[in-house]
């Protein structure tokens, strides 16, 4: 994908998003495959199980902030984590509608195992990029993460209450 194109769009393949989301999707087979053909877990547990890794007993809302899912999505994770074992929710005692979510020693140990088979997947796709490139990479990441950040918490524009079953109307010219 040249400059060019990048700059100025001209159709679907041209945008940097539709191209990173291909990227993602391609790479995360591999992933996938691993987690649920060798782990019986969804990718979806993946991140929760690698969230709670590095923030064990973390609040369920706060898990739900950091894997970047709705209530009803985190909701349906921890239910079917919690069903395999892998973790358990323990009410917080001042306030029984706050839940925090700890690996359980099974959860523990599928982590271990994973993690570095993730890190292999990782460190193949990056192969192809010298040390320099994976350094600006790096940084080029952080800017747009930085500016994705930045643009979620703008909201202008339609929005639609989801909630309610609702959807944005269409824009007419």
């Amino acid at each position: 994908m040249s400059i060019q194109r990048l700059s100025q769009p001209r159709n679907l393949d041209d945008l940097f998003l539709y191209a990173l989301s291909r990227l993602l999707g391609s790479a995360s087979q591999r992933v996938i495959r691993l987690c649920e053909g060798e782990f019986a877990i969804t990718r979806r547990e993946w991140r929760f199980l690698a969230l709670l890794a590095e923030s064990d007993g973390i609040l369920s809302s706060a898990l739900a902030a950091s894997a970047q899912l709705d209530r009803t999505r985190t909701s349906r994770t921890l239910t079917g984590l919690v069903a395999k074992q892998l973790i358990t929710r323990t009410p917080r005692t001042n306030d029984r509608r706050k839940v925090a979510i700890h690996l359980t020693p099974q959860g523990r140990a599928l982590h271990t195992a994973l993690f570095p088979r993730i890190v292999e997947i990782n460190q193949e796709l990056l192969s192809v990029l010298d040390p320099s490139e994976v350094q600006s990479l790096a940084i080029m990441l952080a800017r747009l993460q930085t500016r994705a950040n930045a643009m979620a918490q703008d909201r202008s524009g339609p929005s639609a209450d989801r909630r309610r079953g609702g959807r944005a109307r269409p824009a007419l010219g």
